[in-house]
């Protein structure tokens, strides 16, 4: 993602990049940092220079260091980092008591469309049932994806229920059948697949599939660039893709 952002961000007028981190044991360390001016790969942020906006793709370990210099600095943050955990989440709600912080799990404006459009979808078909399917490359760490599980978190809410409460997340031997009100989980793990959910609603005779595939990394890129661009200089606080759309729409 640092790759594509780099790549992206050469290209467009609207940003000048103050420079480009990585973890201190990547071998990126000192690499030139695309075609910018001189800059590499650094993992220390005194070599940041004067920022407005950060864009964080790393891994929850990196967040501590990365809210105190975006509160230091008075930076906005957009992070597409999943994998936190209670307290990691804490740390970005106060810490968008002092600056914008605009979290998601994908940056691909189509997710922000298909989250919305399940929430419609799940909220109509209360009584239907409902499962998730995710697949990603071989890679991946997490599962399932931030993704899926902001897809499952918007079911349950428009169904008056949480995800903690709904999801079923493996399923094996004599389960029995399957339980009402239920939000079901699978998970594809292979290959260089770079990201596809499909949400399935089904009732007696019919069935109803959402699908977003993912071909190109570029996409989440070039959504983060948009969300940075619309982020930098909001007042504090927690801020959504779907706000972004929604202002986009007037």
């Amino acid at each position: 993602m640092g790759g594509a952002l780099l790549s992206l961000i050469e290209d467009d007028a609207r940003f000048a990049l103050a420079g480009a981190l990585v973890s201190a044991d990547s071998r990126r360390v000192g690499a030139p940092a695309g075609h910018h001016a001189g800059l590499r790969y650094d993992c220390d942020w005194a070599a940041v220079g004067p920022l407005d906006v950060v864009i964080d793709f790393s891994a929850p370990a990196a967040l501590p260091a990365l809210i105190e210099q975006c509160l230091a600095r008075h930076a906005a943050l957009v992070t597409g980092t999943t994998g936190f955990d209670a307290t990691q989440e804490a740390w970005l709600a106060a810490a968008a008591a002092h600056i914008p912080v605009l979290q998601a799990a994908n940056f691909s404006l189509g997710i922000a469309v298909l989250i919305r459009l399940v929430r419609e979808a799940a909220a109509a078909l209360h009584a239907w049932d409902l499962e998730i399917l995710e697949a990603h490359h071989a890679r991946k760490h997490d599962a399932p994806s931030g993704t899926a599980l902001a897809l499952g978190a918007a079911a349950a809410a428009a169904r008056g229920t949480s995800l903690e409460a709904a999801a079923v997340y493996a399923r094996q031997g004599q389960t029995g059948p399957r339980g009402p009100g239920s939000i079901g989980f699978a998970v594809i793990r292979g290959g260089d697949v770079v990201g596809e959910h499909s949400v399935q609603l089904f009732a007696a005779g019919e069935r109803l599939e959402l699908v977003h595939r993912a071909t190109d990394r570029l996409i989440f890129a070039r959504g983060a660039l948009e969300a940075a661009y619309w982020l930098a200089g909001k007042p504090a606080g927690r801020y959504t893709l779907d706000a972004l759309l929604a202002a986009r729409a007037g």
